[in-house]
């Protein structure tokens, strides 16, 4: 028996995934701010919000409470919080327009697939290119957010100074290029299940 959306609202998963969206508003502040301060702990806010991230499908599953709140927040959450990175790093002139531009773009085009393959009853899972992708995106995003140089000196060792923008930078177009596989990808498996699904009607 499904519980009523009233209960769905106050489980664990679902707490998470709303403090996940609501940790956007101090992590925008902070990342506004443009500081070397402000910037290390945006990127804290932004790396907890990550790792809530797998903890509230983990627990949701593992505790046997799924729920259609909870698989319409989740991603939601995802996407708003990248955005907001994307958003203020744009602003902050950290990344380039054209890359918001071609990811929100993208992420539109499989958000609404999706929802043409769930109305024809056709169930498009994540592939490993969009697993990549959302792993080297959130690192990147990280490493960006925080962009301030990192010195590599142990004792007596000197390796220089790691530019976390330039690192950030390089891990998201990384990134974009798994984004763009993974969207051939759905598509190729959206058509060859909609050609699956005609061909046993008409068998």
């Amino acid at each position: 028996m499904r519980k009523p959306i009233t209960e769905d609202i106050f489980n664990l998963p679902n707490s998470l995934t709303f403090g996940r969206i609501l940790a956007i508003v101090p992590f925008c502040v902070f990342l506004s701010q443009d500081t070397k301060r402000s910037g290390v702990i945006a990127a804290f806010i932004f790396t907890i919000a990550a790792i809530t991230d797998f903890f509230d499908g983990y627990l949701a599953r593992r505790l046997g409470i799924e729920s259609v709140l909870g698989k319409f927040l989740d991603p939601l959450a995802d996407k708003l919080i990248v955005m907001a990175a994307l958003v203020g790093c744009v602003h902050l002139g950290r990344i380039s327009p054209w890359f918001v531009a071609v990811l929100l773009g993208r992420e539109l085009s499989v958000s609404g697939l999706r929802a043409i393959a769930s109305s024809e009853g056709v169930v498009i899972a994540a592939g490993q290119d969009g697993k990549t992708k959302t792993a080297l995106q959130m690192i990147g995003l990280i490493c960006l957010v925080a962009a301030y140089p990192v010195r590599l000196d142990y004792g007596y060792l000197n390796f220089g100074t790691l530019n976390l923008m330039r690192v950030g930078r390089f891990l998201l177009y990384i990134s974009l290029a798994f984004s763009v596989a993974a969207m051939a990808e759905y598509l190729r498996m959206f058509a060859a299940a909609v050609d699956a699904k005609i061909s046993k009607r008409s068998a």
